[in-house]
């Protein structure tokens, strides 16, 4: 045959067959895909079967020495986990995996229970190795000790571990669910700050859920542990009485016999059930005595607590010193104690030592100040210039601002930039962090082209509680304020944070409670933050869409100066810029007419009164107001026709009696949940709104003017009406 021919022959059978190679890799894969779906299915229902028939059917010795040394491994396996899991929710499955390793000790006792009475007259193997082993290494070939020790060891499980874990659990779940209502209040105020966005709010919030979840579950599985502690103690009763019975009555044995082989067994098996039980008791009480905000393995936390202050271990050496040469008492032990001790605390106070060194001089570093004491001669680049925005810091809030030591400062500071920027319509300048070796270690400053707007001291090592205004009792800790808005609150331990927002605080730690500063002052003072070269950027993205609208106002209608100075009144009343249109319209039709930055910033308010309104009240169609009786109104024109714009022509008696009928009003509003609008005429509103900017901050200040067409009004207060005219000293 031909090559040709041959070729033509087998290459319809090497077709084939690869064909066929392929089919069978695919049906291989989609085999082992279904296998692998198939036993995730059925394994719950398998296990569950499982302990269903050690319950029911009689089982080999050898087959119970493999169930009962997989039921040890299984035990240990847990322990390990709970041990290095980070925080109890990292082992989340934790009270389903007690349930079942539960359901499978407790069937092994049932199906080692049913082979030591009906076999146990063969002997001591007669229910498997395991338990035979077991049985001898306690016993240790006395009866009474085996009791004994099995006893202790029930003791020490069900009243002490046990217990504890419960009752930790029980106390875990009920402040956890207690609290859970002020950690979603802690939530929403960290978004609206604009500290987190929406999905870490979502994740955050699951977290919660899932926190309390645990905690619920957890409660419900050590009543487990304790159960099963109780019926291991029974099962031994069942298994020592009715073996001695079964083998003196049924199997003709002496009372002896019996009694040595039915204790050996039943200590065995005693024994073999225990130690599981009692290393899930004790990875149960690990889990519920971790703290959730721990992100340190157990091991670690352990020993950064027990090694932070090397004077404790000192002094314990000076003690175990003296304990050591009492005459009488183990010299070597304590003394061999008492240098490790001192070693150890030696040590650890000479890597204190060295790591305050290194922060000093990382801080001499940051501030920019230089050993070397070579003088040279100053220039320009010696003269700073000033920060637009400065965050000053003591050398131990230092690790807060470095990304290096898990500092989470700057982003919380960018997450307020951004926020503050969405909200009010230009972009916020960076903000420059330094640390200041003139300020106290705890304190930071906040200034504003380098006036100091806000100090203040924290305590890094602690959360601040703060009070809303209705809490359900006290936390220990150091009394405070918040430094935001001047609330009452109390710097707590960051294990009690459970307990605070259980009581109803807010509970914040240290960077959030410098950002809500740096954010409150931001926002009170943004009308100092936007400058020319602000406004001209705001142009520049105006320009790209809108380019005649820009073109045609700057320069030949209004400069950029008195654009600049506009939209700072508009931001100094409260209102944001992010409408650039309807401002920029507003300023070509009424800029030729006039060029008074105040006609021209009531002219833009009225433009952006639907914004305004919808700041204040949101979609509402009904706006509650105060307003000023007739009489005093036409008293504040006259006034103000006599002493000029800046109201100097108002008598300070009358000011003063003004100014406390309005903080009454404002008052009353707020506590009727509503809004502080105080409704005057256009003449009156720019003086009026200064005159209560600082005094009642609460309080808007709109003109007749500046409501919708399809709003309505509800006046819920008129100041200086025929009730108090006298007392405001009208028509004297």
């Amino acid at each position: 045959m031909a090559i040709k021919d041959k070729i033509n022959f087998l290459g319809p059978a090497l077709t084939k067959a690869k064909s066929n190679q392929k089919v069978a890799k695919g049906l291989e894969i989609g085999s082992t895909t279904l296998k692998k779906v198939s036993m995730l299915k059925i394994g719950t229902p398998v296990l569950v079967l499982a302990c269903l028939a050690m319950i029911t059917l009689p089982m080999p010795p050898f087959l119970l020495d493999i169930l009962f040394s997989f039921n040890i491994a299984l035990s240990m396996v847990v322990l390990l986990v709970s041990i290095y899991s980070q925080k109890p929710l990292d082992f989340g499955s934790f009270p389903a995996v007690l349930l079942t390793a539960t359901i499978l000790r407790l069937s092994l006792n049932v199906a080692s229970t049913r082979v030591i009475l009906l076999n146990g007259q063969n002997g001591t193997a007669a229910a498997g190795k395991v338990i035979e082993s077991f049985g001898n290494v306690v016993m240790g070939g006395s009866y009474t000790v085996g009791i004994i020790v099995f006893a202790i060891l029930i003791i020490i499980n069900f009243k002490v571990i046990t217990n504890g874990a419960g009752r930790i659990a029980e106390v875990s779940a009920r402040f956890t669910l207690d609290a859970m209502p002020g950690k979603q209040m802690s939530i929403d105020a960290d978004l609206n700050a604009g500290i987190i966005d929406q999905d870490q709010a979502r994740e955050r919030r699951m977290e919660v859920t899932r926190e309390a979840d645990f905690y619920g579950s957890m409660d419900g599985a050590s009543k487990f542990v304790k159960g099963d502690a109780v019926a291991g103690l029974l099962i031994m009763a069942i298994n020592l009485v009715g073996g001695i019975i079964i083998g003196t009555f049924s199997f003709n044995l002496t009372i002896a016999e019996s009694a040595s082989i039915f204790t050996l067994l039943t200590i065995g098996d005693g024994l073999v059930a225990q130690i599981p039980s009692l290393l899930l008791s004790v990875a149960s009480a690990i889990i519920v005595s971790r703290q959730s905000s721990s992100k340190q393995e157990m091991g670690q936390q352990v020993v950064t607590d027990l090694f932070s202050k090397p004077k404790t271990l000192l002094i314990s050496a000076g003690i175990l010193f003296v304990m050591g040469i009492v005459p009488g008492m183990p010299h070597v032990a304590f003394l061999l104690l008492s240098s490790l001790c001192a070693g150890l605390g030696g040590a650890l106070h000479y890597v204190e030592k060295k790591k305050a060194e290194s922060e000093k001089e990382k801080s001499t570093a940051v501030s920019g100040a230089k050993p070397s004491p070579d003088l040279k001669e100053l220039s320009w680049d010696d003269v700073s210039e000033v920060d637009v925005i400065g965050l000053e810091v003591g050398y131990r809030l230092i690790p807060m601002v470095d990304k290096n030591q898990s500092g989470e400062l700057l982003n919380r500071v960018k997450g307020v930039r951004k926020k503050l920027s969405q909200d009010l319509g230009f972009l916020i300048p960076p903000v420059h962090i330094r640390d200041n070796l003139d300020l106290g270690p705890n304190f930071y400053r906040i200034t504003l082209m380098g006036v100091t707007y806000g100090e203040a001291e924290i305590q890094p090592e602690r959360d601040m509680a703060i009070n809303p205004g209705q809490v359900f009792g006290e936390i220990p800790g150091l009394k405070a304020k918040d430094p935001a808005f001047g609330l009452d609150a109390v710097w707590i331990s960051k294990s009690d944070n459970d307990k605070a927002l259980g009581l109803g605080y807010t509970v914040v730690d240290c960077s959030t409670v410098i950002a809500t500063h740096l954010s409150q002052i931001l926002a009170n003072n943004c009308a100092s933050l936007i400058g020319q070269e602000e406004v001209q950027n705001i142009l520049d993205i105006v320009a790209k869409s809108q380019p005649k609208l820009v073109n045609g106002l700057i320069p030949s209608v209004v400069n950029l100066g008195l654009l600049t100075h506009i939209l700072q009144n508009l931001l100094n009343e409260g209102v944001p810029i992010r409408d650039m249109r309807t401002v920029l319209e507003t300023l070509v039709e009424y800029g030729p007419k006039s060029q008074d930055p105040e006609v021209l910033t009531a002219a833009c308010r009225i433009g952006l009164r639907r914004l305004i309104i919808q700041d204040i009240v949101g979609s509402e169609n009904v706006i509650p107001v105060i307003t000023l009786a007739p009489e005093l109104e036409k008293v504040l024109h006259k006034s103000l026709e006599t002493g000029g714009s800046e109201g100097i022509g108002i008598e300070p008696g009358m000011a003063d009696r003004i100014q406390r009928s309005l903080m009454e009003a404002t008052q009353a509003q707020e506590m009727e949940g509503e809004p502080a609008i105080l409704l005057t005429s256009g003449i009156l509103r720019s003086t009026l709104s200064r005159f209560v900017k600082n005094t009642i901050p609460g309080l808007r200040v709109l003109s007749y003017q500046e409501i919708p067409d399809d709003k309505q009004i509800k006046i819920v207060s008129v100041i200086g009406n025929n009730q108090n005219q006298q007392n405001l000293g009208i028509g004297r």
